[in-house]
């Protein structure tokens, strides 16, 4: 976990800076996030980063936790939660175990559950900070079934060296079917997916706690 953290904590600042890679994909996976919550949720974000998305959803909510394990991530979306005065909106230093536990009426992972080693077991977790009813909304990097584009080929290639050299975090190359029989074994039940964008797949999937 440290060297995860050291990591996170070393690009944060080129992290805040990067642009979207897929505005179109991101924008409408907002919206269809943000039709599920509502005015009275107590919402938690895994993985929050410097706090993007959590600044753009937190004023829909009553309270918004939002957690990551770098501190850097959290100082920088600190920073600028303190400069949009973004009252309902909290940032917490910690991994998926070690988060407030809630209950919460929605988890929110966006671009973490494929970073994550053991899926099942932070699942597990994830579940119980869930009201029953409630929601995970989460969104990851998955397998492609299909051709694979260039870019993938070429990360499958590169990938390893670079985490050798320290230079990029533990990546699982899950398929889509992996991803949602982890869900579903959890205690989840999945009501809404799409791949945005399509290849390689960003599976987007909406899950309710049983």
């Amino acid at each position: 976990m440290q060297e995860t953290m050291k990591f996170w904590d070393g690009i944060a600042e080129k992290y805040a800076k990067r642009p979207i890679s897929d505005m179109a994909a991101y924008e409408y996976t907002l919206g269809r996030t943000r039709s599920y919550l509502k005015p009275e949720d107590q919402v938690l974000e895994l993985g929050c980063g410097t706090g993007s998305t959590a600044l753009l959803l937190a004023g829909d909510v009553a309270e918004y936790t939002a957690s990551d394990i770098s501190s850097s991530m959290i100082a920088v979306g600190r920073g600028k939660a303190e400069t949009e005065q973004a009252s309902t909106l909290t940032f917490v230093q910690a991994g998926v175990s070690e988060v407030p536990a809630g209950p919460y009426d929605a988890v929110l992972a966006f671009n973490l559950l494929h970073l994550i080693e053991d899926l099942d077991g932070a699942l597990s977790h994830i579940h119980g900070l869930v009201k029953p009813g409630g929601l995970l909304i989460s969104k990851s990097f998955c397998r492609p079934q299909g051709g694979a584009p260039w870019s993938y080929r070429l990360l499958r290639v590169v990938l390893p060296l670079a985490q050798m050299l320290g230079k990029a975090p533990y990546v699982s190359f899950m398929s889509v079917a992996d991803l949602e029989g982890s869900m579903t074994k959890a205690g989840f039940e999945i009501i809404e997916t799409g791949n945005y964008p399509a290849n390689p797949p960003n599976r987007y999937l909406v899950a309710r706690r049983r």
